[in-house]
């Protein structure tokens, strides 16, 4: 039950250049973990969707990929366009920035796609938990042009209240658009991929090559209550997937036990991990 007469809903987008912190902040604000979160930039591929729930209403929140304005490859021109669409039809813009870094030739992209939208606008600072931020002063500055700014903390959730009544603010009267208890409008099986994607750029760390796709293809509960899960890693070469596979086998055995056990953690039930490494040259135009 409802104990406001005003419901509101409606979409947030998260843009901002890699690695400033936005799939960490959209898990903050969901409260269970949506998007992968890595050292490495641009781990986020598809816009990934995070729902709150709250009794005045329901954001449903957009984590874009980061910006690489020098990359011109095949998947950077996907992620770009990703980006874009994901500006279509939402109702409230967070700009996530990181005091920590200058700006730069992304930041100067991301800011000139924004500016000249009509729709609501949030400057945020994100990383206020880190002792050195050299370019804060920089960016709060830069945030006077915006309409709202707020400083906080992905990591240790300082003022993410503050951003969401923010939001809620500027959000339309509405009803919600997913039931109650959905923290994510991915599938299943698109979940489970990302979570073993997150994995092999945590396990391969430098020496993980950006084309890496994992595809899901077949998830059921077995007789003994045993979650079984059926994936491949693609990869488009066959030395990537020598790395990926690690000598004697270890380093995909490595990805599959930690994926595994995040997998029992949540699920609070057995998981079987079937996991395989392919080559797909094509994976890119056949996936994303």
């Amino acid at each position: 039950m409802k104990n406001t007469s005003i419901f509101k809903s409606g979409f947030a987008v998260l843009i901002g250049r890699s690695n400033v912190g936005k799939s960490t902040l959209l898990n903050s604000l969901v409260g269970t973990k949506v998007a992968i979160t890595t050292p490495k930039a641009q781990t986020t591929r598809r816009p990934i969707q995070g729902i709150i729930h709250k009794p005045q209403g329901q954001i449903i929140f957009v984590d874009t990929p980061g910006i690489f304005k020098q990359s011109r490859d095949q998947l950077s021109k996907k992620l770009f366009s990703y980006v874009k669409e994901s500006l279509k039809d939402i109702d409230v813009v967070v700009y996530v920035v990181d005091p920590t870094r200058d700006i730069g030739a992304e930041e100067k992209y991301i800011l000139d796609l924004v500016k000249h939208l009509g729709t609501k606008k949030i400057f945020v600072i994100n990383k206020m938990d880190e002792k050195q931020k050299p370019y804060l002063e920089f960016y709060r500055e830069m945030g006077r042009s915006f309409e709202n700014v707020i400083e906080l903390s992905a990591k240790t959730r300082e003022n993410l209240n503050l951003l969401l009544e923010t939001i809620f603010n500027d959000l339309p009267e509405g009803e919600p658009f997913y039931p109650e208890g959905q923290f994510t409008s991915l599938r299943h099986e698109e979940w489970l991929a990302e979570l073993v994607r997150e994995k092999l750029f945590l396990r391969l760390r430098q020496e993980v090559p950006y084309s890496v796709h994992v595809v899901v293809d077949e998830t059921q509960t077995r007789e003994n209550g045993t979650v079984y899960i059926k994936a491949r890693v693609l990869t488009t070469d066959d030395r990537y997937k020598s790395m990926i596979i690690g000598k004697g086998g270890r380093g995909i055995k490595e990805i599959g036990q930690s994926t595994r056990k995040e997998l029992e953690t949540v699920m609070q039930q057995s998981v079987f991990l079937d996991l395989s490494v392919e080559v797909n040259p094509h994976w890119v135009e056949q996936f994303l």
